[in-house]
């Protein structure tokens, strides 16, 4: 368990990377107070879309988690109830990688603008700083939760090497996490796109068809709201979507390891059978290390 505690360790050092960069990017130059006002509204906008959206999901993730719950408590014996509970960790999960993804996002953009009036390589720096956050908290989101779901279920369920039916039942409680993650994906991917779609017809309709004006124009009154479809369909969106892959992936790659604990090579190993099962964590955890 000692390697799972390393890979906690690179989660909690990716995500606090990541509140640096946010540090960062706060103080640099807004711009003018015209690039403020604008910056402010699309930002307004965009949280008011995932208050709105969230408020919805969470009616959602609550009745799931409780279905999950019961129909566990009464289905085979390689589940338990707590597979709701690792279903609400990681719809949150999943939810706090886009906001905290859109919440910086909607801070960088004007930076950037005001940073490109000085020259592109610092324009450069911010944009990337901003995108970084996002990875670095998906990232950071998905090991720390995966890791620490794994640990506490194992020291629970008294999992060793040797116990198929105590690796089988941590696996399959711990899948509620990717279900949570996918189902969050699902609704914030969708619905960020038909949002942002939405926006982007409108501009246009409004722009081009009724006033003569591009889309982007500063006169045209649908411009903000593109600006904030893209935020909410391109990052926080994104975001979600990118958390549910990359636990997916790793996930996957656990269970598939799990044929392996009574093959006489990993029975033999330090990790006592489990080592097929802990590997693409612990590369996850190299993974964040070597970005």
């Amino acid at each position: 368990m000692d390697y799972i505690l390393l890979t906690l360790g690179a989660g909690v050092v990716s995500l606090l990377f990541a509140f640096w960069r946010t540090t960062w990017i706060n103080r640099q130059d807004p711009g003018t107070e015209k690039m403020q006002n604008i910056g402010k509204y699309i930002a307004d906008g965009a949280m008011a879309f995932l208050k709105a959206e969230y408020k919805v999901l969470i009616w959602f993730v609550l009745a799931v988690a409780v279905l999950l719950a019961i129909s566990a408590e009464y289905s085979a014996e390689h589940s338990s109830p707590m597979v709701g509970l690792s279903f609400v960790v990681g719809a949150l999960c999943s939810g706090l990688a886009g906001f905290l993804g859109m919440r910086v996002a909607t801070k960088a953009n004007y930076r950037t603008s005001n940073a490109a009036r000085t020259g592109l390589e610092k324009a450069l720096a911010v944009a990337f700083a901003g995108g970084s956050v996002m990875g670095l908290g998906v990232v950071g989101l998905g090991v720390i939760g995966l890791g620490g779901l794994f640990v506490i279920y194992a020291n629970f369920f008294h999992m060793t090497g040797t116990d198929e039916h105590s690796v089988g039942l941590v696996l399959n409680i711990i899948s509620g996490f990717s279900l949570g993650a996918s189902s969050i994906a699902l609704f914030a991917r969708v619905g960020g796109g038909i949002y942002t779609k939405a926006a982007d017809v409108g501009a246009d309709l409004v722009g081009k068809v009724e006033a003569g004006i591009p889309e982007d124009h500063p006169l045209n009154p649908a411009t903000i709201a593109d600006n904030v479809g893209d935020n909410v369909g391109d990052v926080a969106g994104m975001g979600a979507d990118l958390f549910e892959s990359y636990v997916g992936s790793i996930l996957g790659s656990m269970v598939l390891g799990a044929y392996f604990i009574n093959d006489p090579a990993m029975q033999a190993h330090e990790f006592g059978g489990l080592g097929a099962i802990l590997l693409p964590l612990v590369l996850a955890g190299l993974g964040i290390v070597c970005s």
